[in-house]
């Protein structure tokens, strides 16, 4: 950093589309040192008056599905039409270690040459879901250079997937063929909050299983409720080949008028209110928790009422309720 302040230093970097001040900025705010969050919200603040949005998209698909592979093709497919595209690859962090594989840019060769793209793979840091707890942060500041589609990438599928649903305009789900068993294997929330659902490997002999998974996703579709926010013939489900990329501009094509539709009749804006409302209060439920551990006394005191319950003697109510006065003072 320079001697001036992040947000002043950084901010109208970022505003021309600097990538280097963008990426620097982004490993700000997943900082969790108290200084560097003061000055992520600093940056934040500076950039908002810009006004700029993307359309975001968030990704999610069982493992070994194509997910690298399809956002690379899909990627790519986009920056040939002009488009400036983002990708937020959020890696499994251990949870032993903290540590994460960070592999998205080798799986992406391509797109990670491509100077209309910018791929950002991020620790998850064992936030539920796999979604890094300062990813719709980093969404922003790719928002703020100028980025016309951020892409997010989850970890996997499971019901913690409503978190990259808070954070996003369109939520995909990228299955691969399968039978009877496999679909009956899919909860019915992640059904229930995907936008569209992709069938990826379309392609070779794999092409007539994927085109009949297509078709049973579809009559699962059909017997969900239909949503307010979706027009007629939504949510559906698709066939496309990211190795063949083959599907891929039908797809764009579809996610386009979802979007066009839910702008036009104000769903989006009303939408994005509601995640910001979403964050703010998840934001100040964080700091509560912090507090926990922010203090001393504080700390050694959870500490031993937890030992208390965790040895029988203490019911975890009347724990909780003694731990709860200690921080009302």
């Amino acid at each position: 950093m320079t001697a001036q302040t992040p947000a002043a230093d950084l901010a109208p970097k970022i505003l021309q589309g600097d990538r280097r001040a963008l990426a620097r900025a982004i490993t700000l705010v997943e900082s969790g040192r108290a200084d560097h969050r003061a000055q992520a919200a600093a940056l934040l603040e500076a950039l908002a008056p810009c006004g700029r949005q993307a359309l975001r998209i968030g990704l999610s698909g069982t493992p070994g599905v194509g997910k690298s592979t399809f956002i690379e093709s899909f990627g790519m497919m986009l920056t040939a039409q002009g488009l400036k595209v983002a990708v937020l690859a959020v890696d499994p962090s251990s949870a032993r270690s903290g540590g994460s594989i960070l592999g998205d840019k080798t799986r992406m060769e391509r797109l990670s040459r491509d100077p209309m793209a910018f791929i950002r793979p991020s620790p998850s840091q064992a936030q539920l879901g796999g979604v890094a707890r300062r990813t719709r942060e980093a969404v922003s500041l790719c928002e703020a250079a100028g980025f016309d589609v951020v892409l997010i990438e989850t970890v996997g599928v499971g019901q913690s997937e409503t978190l990259v649903a808070e954070m996003t305009d369109l939520f995909i789900l990228l299955m691969a063929p399968a039978g009877g068993d496999e679909l009956q294997g899919v909860k019915r929330g992640i059904m229930e909050m995907a936008d569209m659902i992709l069938v990826n490997k379309a392609d070779g002999d794999l092409k007539p299983a994927a085109m009949r998974t297509v078709s049973d996703y579809a009559g699962a579709l059909r017997l969900l409720r239909k949503r307010p926010q979706d027009p007629e013939g939504f949510p559906k489900a698709l066939p496309v080949s990211a190795l063949a990329e083959d599907g891929l501009a039908k797809a764009w094509d579809e996610m386009r008028t979802l979007a066009e539709w839910r702008r036009e009749n104000s769903h989006f804006a009303r939408r994005r209110a509601e995640q910001s409302r979403h964050w703010f209060e998840t934001e100040v439920r964080e700091g509560l928790l912090a507090r926990l551990t922010a203090d001393a006394a504080v700390r050694a005191k959870l500490q031993a009422l937890g030992d208390a319950v965790a040895a029988g003697q203490a019911a975890p109510a009347a724990a909780a309720a003694e731990m709860l006065a200690v921080l009302n003072g």
